[in-house]
C-alpha cells in the first residue's frame, strides 16, 4: 500500500513519560516506509536520541510549554505552513501541549488529527477539552484505564486501544548479567530488582518494606533498584532505618547495560505505573526472560499473566509481595518457567512492527483507505 506523510509531535525533552514509546513508534513506522517528520523540544535527550537515530526533526518547531506568547505564536505558523508544504495526512500527537497547537495549526486542512493518551490523567472532560476532543479524529490509550476515561469524550469509533512495544533485539536471549554483579558486590545471591524514576507513587517504599520481610526468612537476598530521581535519599533513608544497608544497591541510572543490569535480577518488581503507562519497565523485564511482580496499575494488568509470566498484587500488602517474591527466589525453576514464557508473550503481543501496523491501520481508516 501507498506511503503515508505524517507528523508526530511530543513537547517533551526528557527521556520519561512518552518519549522512548513516541521513537519506538515512529521508528516502526518509518521500517514500514512511511514519511515521519518528528517536532520535540529541543536541547535535551530526547532530541539527541532522535538525532542519532536518523529521524527527520522539524527544526523550527519550538513545542516548550513555558515560552513566550511570541514562540507559541510563531509555532503555530510553523506547524500550519509545514501541514500544507509537506502534504501531511496524519498529525499524531502525544501530550496537551502539542495537541492543543496542532488542534489550531490545523485549521482547514484535510489532514487528520490522532492523540495518544500515555496517562490516564491526560484526559479532561472540561468544556475547552471537549472542544478539542471534537476536532480530533481518533484518540489511542496505552492501557485500559485509560481507554476507560476516554470513553467519557470519545465515542466508540473514535477510541482505540493499543498497548506498548519493546525493542526485542535489545533484550537477545542469554543475556549475561555477571557483569552487574560483581559491579555491586551482589555474587551468587539471589536478586529482586525494580527500574523506575525513583520519585513518589512508584512503589519503591512498598517494595523495600516487603524486602525487609523477605530478609527475615531468607537473608542471602539481595534488592537492585535501577533508576535516579529526586526520591533517591528518602529511599536510602528507608533502608538505613530497616538495616538493609548490607542487602540493597541503588545502581543508578542504566542505559546501554540495561539489558545487563535485567539479566542480573532473579526476579523483576514494579508497583506503579508511572509517567506512561503502557509500564515499558515490565515489558523489557519480560523481554528479559525475568519473571514479573506487578500492581494492578496502568497497563500491568494486561502486560502480565497472572501465575502464567508473573503475579499481580493487590492493594499495598507488603507481606503478600514478599511472599511472592520468595516462592520466586527459591524456586528457579519456576522463576525460569515464568520468565520464558514471559518473553513469549511480548514477542506475540508486544513486538515494535506489530504495534506500527495496527497504527497504520487507524491512519488509513481515518483516510478512507480501509485496512
Amino acid at each position: 500500500m501507498r506511503p503515508l506523510r505524517v507528523l508526530h509531535l511530543a513537547a517533551n525533552r526528557w527521556w520519561t513519560g512518552s518519549a522512548d514509546p513516541v521513537i519506538t513508534l515512529v521508528r516502526g513506522l518509518r521500517e514500514r516506509g512511511h514519511r515521519v517528520l518528528l517536532g520535540c523540544i529541543r536541547g535535551d535527550r530526547l532530541e539527541a536520541t532522535a538525532r542519532g537515530e536518523g529521524l527527520p526533526l522539524v527544526e523550527r518547531l519550538s513545542l516548550d510549554r513555558t515560552a513566550h506568547p511570541f514562540r507559541l505564536a510563531r509555532d503555530l505558523v510553523v506547524l500550519r505552513r509545514l501541514i500544507r508544504s509537506e502534504g501531511i495526512e496524519i498529525v499524531h500527537t502525544h501530550l496537551s501541549h502539542d495537541h492543543w497547537l496542532a488542534g489550531l495549526a490545523r485549521g482547514g486542512a484535510p489532514a487528520r488529527l490522532l492523540r495518544t493518551f500515555h496517562r490516564a490523567a491526560a484526559v479532561k472532560a472540561d468544556p475547552l477539552h471537549r472542544w478539542l476532543y471534537r476536532r480530533t479524529d481518533a484518540a489511542i490509550a496505552v492501557a485500559g484505564p485509560i481507554e476507560r476515561r476516554l470513553a467519557a469524550v470519545f465515542p466508540a469509533d473514535r477510541r482505540h486501544r493499543i498497548g506498548g512495544a519493546v525493542d526485542l533485539a535489545r533484550f537477545p536471549p542469554g543475556l549475561d548479567g555477571r557483569a552487574i554483579r560483581a559491579e555491586l558486590g551482589l555474587g551468587e545471591a539471589p536478586v529482586v530488582g525494580t527500574v523506575g524514576r525513583l520519585v513518589p507513587g512508584r512503589g519503591h517504599d512498598l517494595l523495600i518494606e516487603a524486602f525487609a520481610r523477605l530478609r527475615g526468612r531468607l537473608p542471602v537476598a539481595r534488592l537492585l533498584i535501577v533508576g535516579k530521581g529526586e526520591g533517591r535519599p528518602g529511599l536510602e533513608a528507608e533502608i538505613r532505618r530497616l538495616g538493609l544497608e548490607d542487602a540493597a544497591r541503588f545502581a543508578g541510572y542504566r542505559e546501554a547495560d540495561l539489558p545487563a543490569a535485567l539479566a542480573a535480577m532473579d526476579c523483576f518488581v514494579l508497583l506503579g505505573a508511572g509517567s506512561e503507562e503502557s509500564c515499558r519497565a515490565a515489558l523489557e523485564a519480560m523481554a528479559a526472560g525475568r519473571p514479573v511482580l506487578a500492581a494492578r496499575a496502568g497497563a500491568l494488568p494486561e502486560t502480565v499473566v497472572d501465575g502464567e509470566t508473573g503475579w499481580l498484587v493487590e492493594g499495598r500488602d507488603p507481606e503478600a509481595v514478599a511472599a511472592r517474591i520468595e516462592t520466586l527466589l527459591t524456586d528457579p525453576e519456576r522463576a525460569r518457567r515464568m520468565g520464558a514464557a514471559g518473553r513469549q508473550r511480548v514477542e506475540a503481543a508486544f513486538a515494535p512492527a506489530r504495534q506500527a501496523a495496527r497504527v497504520e491501520a487507524i491512519y488509513r481508516d481515518l483516510l478512507g483507505e480501509g485496512r
